[in-house]
């Protein structure tokens, strides 16, 4: 062995016995007479003294050893003197006294910092992974990564769900992102689909008599990436036979309760869960992931100023439209470049502009004078009208009021990005709480626009409500689904559904889809085929395991609880993936590249393969 103890492993109760550590040197400090190395390994750190006089060997050593540089020490555990000892370490009350040290590899000086947290750049430390993990934030994630995927495969366990492993090559299908494609050497110019979710083998799993299944899955979507999404990425997939949609909430919600309370107890996760529906939550905050650790709610204002004289709010009610908004509690301090940069959020986010009002003192909205009042259609309304519109949503003096005019798809999506930055900007959200709800209720279809047809809002498989059945035939758009998320703190971090099991009515859902027999048989033959053979009633979830570690940890992004992730243009800096493959590989699986793909790739390999710091 070339260590007997762990460097964080360490304690009082120690003191006097031989140890033999290996890890990495953490810091190095010379105090003349004595040398000290910070020893760090997965354990942790532990700080090591080097005395000439009683072990000139070690001493030597040491003296030319640096940041990062692999040794093994032999030693004395020994307390720390009085007055000495690190609270901030858990290994602060001893040290170890080194008698013999060896030096296992040199390092060359790291690029960045492994012992301090400096503000290195994206690409730099993704370039540089290996030594981005050594440090403490990153080491730690991994570890709460681990103790959450263990306490959700044995939380599965002991409720009687069985563990399968489902196929990486798949048959590529319309499932809303674009499929990664693998092309088959024996089957020439035939394509496997890596998953983008285990859908419909966990629907054949229940079928198949797997009452209660669960899976770790890795998941591929070829998609435009942001802070929460990853072109692989790693999910808790459940799936259950003879369940109702409440039984599957009730099991996430007690998963996360006690998950909570196993990996970061110093988030109190309350139970129940709230609950709102797609209505609900878009009538009240604009988006179906509303982060609800900050108020903001919105309201609308339409019948207040149906008869006013402001031509911008009428025409958009004669046109079917709403006039929507919020009041931002103490918003009168915003100053006219805040006011502006919120409108140019609002512009970006599709809006014409916003209209404001501010109201300076303090108490009721009432008795206002021209000088309390601060807006930009101050001469279509009154300052009392103003006052009103803000006092109906719970304003009073000091506060701002926010209004966006239009229809609901557009004012929902206006004042989404208004309501996060607004609180953004004011630090409204606690940033140690975590704000759990269920959405519920989401449609069953919307209209896509470009294609001219109806498309799935969750997946192809998801069941409608009953009642709703008959709206196929006359108003699509009107049904309710079986469909459920897990919000937190304004992100999604699971979805799921009860699903289809009634050949007869996936086919109907197809048909409403533009999804004729033919092509329903060629896609999904193994689906309807099955569906004939007793397919149980059944539903299921997938919680991201990415997000859930990232909202356990603190991150905003997804990347710092990713061992190996991969830059927003899905490219790997350490390894240069992906890249250009030889000729002769292409030529196996009978691909011929076009001359715009070779082109760009002889662009790409005469320039920096992995991009720059804005494509982090």
């Amino acid at each position: 062995m070339l260590k007997t103890h762990g460097c964080g492993e360490l304690r009082a109760e120690h003191a006097g016995e031989r140890v033999t550590l290996a890890g990495w040197v953490h810091r190095r400090r010379d105090h003349g007479g004595l040398l000290f190395l910070d020893l760090r390994d997965s354990t942790g750190i532990v700080q090591v003294v080097f005395r000439p006089q009683d072990s000139p060997q070690a001493a030597a050593i040491a003296e030319g050893v640096r940041s990062e540089f692999v040794v093994q020490v032999k030693g004395e555990v020994a307390l720390r003197r009085q007055g000495t000892e690190n609270a901030d370490m858990p290994t602060g009350a001893i040290e170890v006294v080194a008698g013999e040290a060896t030096i296992l590899n040199a390092s060359e000086t790291p690029p960045f910092s492994i012992a301090e947290e400096t503000n290195t750049g994206e690409v730099m430390r993704l370039r540089y992974r290996y030594l981005d993990l050594r440090r403490e934030r990153m080491a730690k994630n991994l570890r709460l990564r681990h103790r959450v995927v263990k306490f959700i495969r044995d939380f599965m366990d002991e409720r009687g769900f069985l563990e399968v492993e489902t196929p990486t090559l798949n048959l590529a299908t319309p499932e809303g992102a674009r499929d990664y494609l693998v092309p088959s050497r024996v089957h020439p110019g035939a394509f496997y689909a890596l998953p983008q979710s285990p859908q419909q083998w966990k629907q054949l799993l229940m079928v198949a008599g797997v009452d209660k299944y669960f899976q770790i899955a890795r998941c591929y979507r070829d998609e435009d990436l942001r802070g929460d999404r990853q072109p692989e990425f790693t999910q808790l997939d459940v799936e259950m036979a003879f369940v109702e949609e409440e039984d599957i909430l009730n099991l996430i919600e007690e998963l996360y309760v006690q998950m909570s309370e196993a990996v970061a107890p110093h988030f109190a996760l309350p139970s129940p869960f709230p609950r709102l529906t797609y209505a609900e939550a878009m009538e009240r905050f604009g988006s179906d992931k509303p982060d609800m650790r900050y108020g903001l709610e919105l309201h609308d204002f339409t019948s207040n100023v149906r008869d006013t004289e402001f031509q911008v709010f009428t025409r958009v009610i004669e046109d079917g439209g709403r006039i929507r908004g919020f009041v931002v509690p103490g918003g009168a301090d915003i100053p006219r470049r805040g006011i502006d940069a919120l409108t140019e959020v609002a512009r970006d986010a599709g809006a014409s502009g916003l209209v404001w009002a501010q109201f300076s003192g303090e108490g009721p909205l009432d008795g206002l004078t021209a000088d309390d009042v601060r807006s930009p259609v101050q001469r279509f309304f009154t300052p009392d009208q103003l006052g009103a519109l803000a006092a109906a949503a719970g304003g009073s003096r000091g506060d701002a009021l926010l209004l966006a005019a239009g229809p609901d798809a557009l004012t929902s999506k206006v004042l989404d990005v208004l309501r996060r930055k607004v609180a953004e900007d004011r630090n409204l959200a606690d940033p140690d709480r975590l704000a759990f709800l269920f959405v519920t209720q989401f449609p069953m279809f919307e209209w896509d626009t470009d294609g001219e047809r109806w498309s799935a809002v969750h997946h192809l498989f998801t069941a409608p409500y009953e009642e709703d059945l008959p709206l196929l035939a006359t108003d699509p758009g009107a049904m309710r689904s079986h469909a459920y998320d897990i919000v937190c703190n304004g992100q999604e971090i699971a979805s799921g559904s009860i699903r289809i099991h009634s050949r007869d009515t996936q086919m109907a859902v197809f048909r409403t889809l533009g999804i004729g027999l033919e092509e329903a048989r060629l896609k999904f033959g193994h689906m309807l085929d099955a569906f004939t053979y007793g397919a149980p009633p059944h539903g299921g979830i997938a919680p991201g395991i990415d997000r859930t570690v990232a909202l356990f940890a603190g991150e905003r992004d997804i990347r710092e609880v990713i061992a190996f992730p991969k830059t927003k243009s899905a490219s790997d800096p350490m390894t240069g993936a992906p890249a250009a493959v030889a000729p002769q590989q292409l030529s196996d699986v009978h691909i011929t590249l076009d001359e715009e793909a070779r082109l760009a790739l002889e662009e790409a390999a005469a320039g920096d393969p992995v991009g720059d710091e804005d494509d982090a």
